[in-house]
């Protein structure tokens, strides 16, 4: 149920308003000098009904309005020289409601109808039944009544839409936010944190095949490199998404292979066709999907060599990741937050990916991403 503005619920509001006014115009009526006798009882009818119509005014405003306006022809023909104050209370509700047209229109036949309803009721002429109309519906009143109205209905317009604004401005803004992180956590914190903790691995493994002791320093890097990998995939169940992804692209990718060969994978770069720009967009896709599926090589595929290409083609770049691990056509490991990840950003730029055990045995990686596309 809605709620005036009072506290009170809008139809008890509604009702109160209708009984004050038809009220007030039954008692204006009863003080007032009326026609013969038997035009009482219809008049008074008239006059409660045009007061009580006012309870619908805001589910049906423009019913409301021809039933006022009625109401005030009616009693004013009947000898009750009362003022249309029903009817100026529906023109506020139907202009507030958005109905301006047929409130003016129906506003001008009433300014017609008014003087020739006091001409019926016999207690005036011609003159004077011009001047009372115009005293019973005021052209100001209306004018205000309609203003106020309308007013009102573009303020809380403007107050609802303000209201969704900042709700929506805010929302982007956090999702924005939350999208931002992950993005940084995923595609930097977890490559660094894979790599220290595989070469933590690494030095354990070697220390303890030559039969030496373990440093705890070692054992704690370890440790705390499992632990921070546990943490960061958990958060990113949470937060992953894709979008606009800081600015590192192909330039970089050698890095990443190098990075790869000191953590103690034998990774090799081969580059085919000639060199030419690349969307942004493409740039940085291509950087993170080589950056994901060496990452996913060192942390997963227990692979002794792995290798990257980039083959530049007139319409399209192509990048394909080898690896020499434990995966089989058999066994395909289940695809992670980092395979979804690339899937997503090569499906947003319109190319293909494909992710899947080789024959051979091994993991591929290949993407097609479209150098025509968005950037």
């Amino acid at each position: 149920m809605s709620t005036a503005r009072s506290g009170l619920p809008a139809g008890v509001v509604d009702w109160a308003i209708a009984a004050g006014v038809a009220a007030a115009l039954l008692v204006t009526g009863l003080s007032g000098q009326r026609s013969a006798a038997y035009a009482d009882v219809l008049g008074h009818a008239l006059l409660t009904a045009g007061g009580l119509a006012l309870a619908a005014r805001r589910r049906a405003p423009v019913v409301v309005l021809a039933v006022t306006g009625l109401c005030a022809v009616g009693y004013q023909a009947a000898g009750f020289d009362v003022p249309a104050v029903a009817y100026l209370f529906a023109v506020y509700a139907a202009v507030r409601a958005g109905h301006r047209a047929v409130t003016v229109a129906a506003s001008l036949v009433m300014l017609a109808l008014l003087p020739l309803a006091a001409l019926a009721s016999g207690l005036h002429d011609t003159g004077d039944a011009f001047a009372r109309a115009r005293g019973a519906l005021e052209l100001a009143w209306l004018v205000a009544a309609g203003a106020a109205g309308e007013a009102l209905r573009q303020a809380e317009r403007r107050a609802a839409e303000a209201e969704r604004t900042r709700e929506e401005t805010a929302r982007r803004r956090a999702d924005e936010e939350r999208l931002r992180i992950a993005r940084e956590l995923h595609d930097s914190l977890t490559h660094q944190i894979s790599i220290i903790k595989v070469q933590a691995e690494v030095a354990v493994h070697v220390a303890r095949k030559r039969g030496e002791r373990v440093p705890e320093s070692l054992l704690a890097i370890q440790e705390a490199g499992r632990e921070a990998t546990r943490e960061l995939r958990a958060t990113l169940e949470a937060l992953r998404d894709d979008d606009t992804p800081p600015p590192r692209g192909l330039d970089q990718v050698p890095d990443l292979v190098e990075r790869a060969r000191a953590a103690g994978l034998d990774a090799t770069l081969t580059v085919r066709g000639r060199r030419q720009d690349v969307p942004a967009a493409v740039d940085r896709t291509a950087y993170r999907i080589v950056q994901e599926s060496l990452t996913n090589v060192a942390r997963h595929a227990a692979a002794a060599t792995a290798s990257v290409r980039i083959d530049y083609r007139p319409d399209a770049l192509a990048v394909r990741i080898d690896d020499d691990g434990g995966a089989t056509p058999d066994a395909a490991p289940v695809p992670g937050v980092g395979l979804l990840g690339m899937r997503e950003r090569v499906t947003a730029l319109g190319g293909r990916l494909r992710a899947a055990p080789r024959e051979e045995g091994g993991f591929t990686v290949h993407a097609e991403l479209p150098v025509d596309g968005p950037s």
